[in-house]
């Protein structure tokens, strides 16, 4: 019985990982992440895009996981005493990658015209602000947001004036 509760307490010992940065700024940064990516998403979900609030939201918080996983990966003590070498180029092609795949699927050519290009740039727009706030970036992040409100809100009444005339 002894050697079933040694392994039990073994099993619960290894089965998590300590973070080395502080839970509540792992959920902060998650929650911003999804904060930021709902306004991204809000935007295309009122135009009636295929990709909406919950794409834009899931893809935004995919990425800032990815990015808070490199940074605790880095500090696992597994890795303790031996050299790791991180090239943070590859988190970012990664991520950008995957996004891409995802938004190259909304992209098509129908009766003449490019349908769905605003919509694949938003959600690879959201990747990146997803790794900036993993990466605790925080300030870019929010800037891209607004960017990209202004670019995605009050462009496209500019455009819509001017097919009015």
């Amino acid at each position: 019985m002894r050697d079933v509760l040694s392994l039990m307490e073994e099993f619960v010992d290894r089965f998590g990982q300590q973070t080395w940065l502080p839970f509540s700024v792992i959920a902060g940064r998650l929650i911003l992440a999804a904060v930021l990516g709902s306004f991204v998403g809000m935007e295309r979900e009122w135009r009636d895009r295929p990709a909406g609030l919950r794409t834009h939201i899931l893809i935004c918080l995919a990425t800032a996981a990815i990015a808070i996983l490199t940074v605790e990966i880095t500090h696992l003590n597994v890795f303790a005493g031996q050299e790791i070498r991180i090239d943070p180029i590859r988190l970012v092609e990664a991520t950008t990658a995957g996004v891409a795949f995802l938004a190259a699927g909304l992209i098509f050519f129908a009766k003449g015209e490019v349908h769905g290009l605003t919509t694949g740039a938003g959600m690879w727009l959201a990747g990146a602000i997803g790794l900036a706030v993993g990466l605790g970036f925080w300030q870019i992040a929010v800037l891209a947001t607004v960017l990209a409100l202004i670019v995605l809100g009050l462009l496209q009444m500019v455009q819509g004036a001017k097919k009015g005339r």
